[in-house]
């Protein structure tokens, strides 16, 4: 059965293709950049809102897609029985995280240059990893380790989050405080110093989910 989530698992999937974020693919549509947005696919009464048909073939036009390219995105998430499928999460270095072109503005994995793992399904379809690279994590991350990152996540104190400043910075930290105004880090290796970022100084937050150990 066609579900909320695997349309616009679909059409995030075409974006990707595209190197687009959500936003990118709607403004090449001709739609409004925001048609796609996170928050545009939930109405305020908490009932999913499935995009249009003019809008879906807006994209496809836009893409070069088929109506077969599409529906061959829903039906890779299924397995032969109806059942989910291996899942492949996006997956990047650290060090690399900081370069242009991996990321959207919210935070979410574009492009085409990840690579991929086998990881069983989570309830983001915009989590990713990443793979620790250095000591400067340890004890808790250590080098070659793989963190799950899920960006749609809420984020409380005391999470171990992802975080990328707007110069480009990513680092892994515990969220000790948020306030309108500043971030309060804590580091999760005792031989460096946590940090504290003015609101404004921090392009997205994200949460880490889970770690290979």
């Amino acid at each position: 059965m066609l579900t909320h989530a695997d349309i616009w698992a679909a059409i995030d999937a075409l974006a990707r293709e595209n190197g687009l974020t959500a936003s990118a693919l709607a403004r090449r549509a001709g739609l409004d950049p925001t048609t796609f947005n996170k928050s545009k696919r939930i109405t305020r009464e908490g009932k999913p809102r499935w995009p249009s048909t003019e809008s879906v073939a807006k994209v496809l036009e836009a893409t070069g897609a088929s109506l077969g390219d599409l529906i061959g995105h829903i039906d890779g998430g299924l397995g032969s029985h109806g059942g989910p499928s291996a899942h492949h999460l996006p997956l990047i270095g650290s060090a690399q995280a900081g370069d242009r072109g991996y990321f959207d503005d919210a935070g979410y994995p574009v492009g085409g240059s990840w690579d991929e793992i086998p990881f069983p399904e989570v309830s983001d379809p915009h989590a990713y990893a990443l793979e620790v690279s250095g000591d400067s994590m340890e004890p808790l991350y250590r080098d070659g380790d793989r963190i799950i990152v899920s960006p749609a996540a809420s984020v409380r104190r005391g999470d171990r989050v992802v975080v990328r400043t707007n110069e480009g910075e990513v680092m892994v930290k515990q969220l000790v405080r948020q306030t309108a105004k500043r971030i309060e880090l804590a580091s999760l290796n005792p031989a460096h110093q946590g940090r504290s970022l003015a609101t404004e100084e921090v392009a997205w937050i994200a949460r880490v989910l889970w770690a290979s150990q």
